[in-house]
């Protein structure tokens, strides 16, 4: 009996052992999924919910429901990876042999590296969505700042994040939904990026700029945040430039998890270094990283867990053959962009190609279009829960290929 270790039972952990369970012969393989957590969030859904959108409690379900019978489910934490005896430690003192070991653990908010951050006004002025508690918490804020108005202040510490476009998600539904209370001119939204611009990549920065502007939010660039002030409640940059705010909403600096550093498999944010086309660690050959936990250059996004999903579970069946690795991923990501007043854009994008107009999933047809506000992108988004739930969790074909397709899309210059 052979032995895969799958560390995390978020996204990716799911849907990678599901859809081994299904293709590994059962008296071969052993699959075993570990996570400190025994509930499964909806992560999507909670940019909604400092909104009033929905009830918080449908984002969460039971992990173990959502993995297939035939995978053996640890909870516990893990303590260190001891690579060169193929051996994982956990926190009580057990250890779980591995042949195989896929790092799925993801990446979290971590306020606690910014000075001043959990300061007096952690969860009273100084807010993040990112975590259940925190998303409301924060729709609770929302009900008092609107009483009053002010400065609000949405902002990321650095890059990476979970969902880079999130942030500028909940610019533009705040923006909607302060125009929907009639309070929009009594606040003044200022978005704050250690970007360069409101984007990565110059033609969806351009659009999404525009649509800062058209909705007469501030933007505040290049900012690298040095530490919050909280007597003042203000933001201070290395630079020495203050933002003075009456809510912040802050995207903490993220990091992988602790036990990556504790093991020597991490790089400065304990993300995973792996070979960006095979997710294979550049360390160990026995040990694969993927989801948020591996320092891929792409975003950090649920669809480059399902898309790069895909290609591992394909390499990994070559694998236990004694075959070549053959697939390759292409760093394939698109996301839908919350635009406010039920409408959404999409952007799809891989590590060569950045988000371009045009039309999803087929050429002309689509019915979705790309770096465009509809309201069909944003019954696109929410009709995804229910997706993310029956389909991509347990592991069922999805049909979309995991390779980016330039069909639809088209440059600026070409229009």
């Amino acid at each position: 009996m052979r032995d895969l270790v799958i560390l995390g039972a978020g996204t990716a952990g799911t849907m990678v052992a599901n859809r081994l369970r299904r293709r590994l012969p059962r008296r071969e393989w052993r699959i075993t999924v570990v996570d400190h957590e025994v509930a499964h969030l909806y992560q999507p859904g909670l940019l909604f919910v400092p909104f009033g959108g929905g009830k918080a409690q449908k984002l969460v379900k039971p992990r173990r429901r959502s993995l297939d019978s035939g995978v053996d489910f640890v909870v516990g934490d893990v303590d260190r990876i001891e690579p060169a005896a193929r051996l994982v430690h956990l926190a009580d003192g057990h250890r779980l042999d591995y042949d195989f070991l896929v790092i799925a653990s993801g990446t979290q908010p971590r306020p606690d590296q910014t000075p001043g951050m959990l300061g007096d006004l952690w969860r009273k002025s100084i807010h993040e969505f990112y975590t259940y508690d925190g998303a409301i918490a924060l729709r609770e804020a929302l009900e008092g700042f609107a009483r009053t108005g002010g400065r609000l202040v949405v902002h990321i510490v650095d890059m990476p994040i979970k969902c880079p476009v999130a942030p500028l998600e909940f610019a533009f539904l705040a923006d909607a939904h302060l125009r929907a209370l009639g309070i929009r001119d009594e606040v003044e939204i200022t978005y704050v990026t250690p970007l360069p611009d409101a984007f990565t990549k110059p033609v969806a920065a351009a659009t999404l700029g525009s649509m800062l502007t058209d909705r007469k939010i501030l933007l505040e660039t290049d900012f690298l945040v040095e530490h919050i002030d909280g007597e003042a409640r203000e933001l201070v940059s290395y630079d020495e430039r203050r933002i003075p705010f009456d809510l912040l909403v802050t995207v903490p600096l993220n990091m992988g998890a602790d036990f990556v550093a504790r093991s020597g498999l991490g790089d400065e944010l304990n993300y995973v270094p792996v070979d960006r086309h095979t997710l294979r660690s550049k360390a160990y050959d026995t040990i694969f990283a993927i989801g948020d936990a591996a320092d891929l250059p792409t975003s950090k996004a649920g669809s480059v867990a399902h898309f790069a999903a895909d290609v591992f579970v394909a390499n990994f069946v070559r694998l236990a053959r004694g075959d070549p690795m053959t697939e390759s991923f292409d760093g394939h990501a698109n996301c839908f962009v919350e635009a406010g007043d039920d409408k959404a854009l999409l952007i799809d994008f891989n590590y060569d190609t950045e988000p371009l107009p045009g039309t999803y999933p087929l050429p002309a047809v689509g019915p979705l279009r790309l770096l465009r506000a509809t309201r069909l992108n944003h019954w696109g988004k929410l009709a995804f829960a229910w997706l993310y739930w029956h389909v991509l969790l347990p592991g069922r074909p999805l049909p979309l290929p995991a390779e980016m397709s330039m069909a639809g899309k088209r440059r600026p210059k070409e229009e």
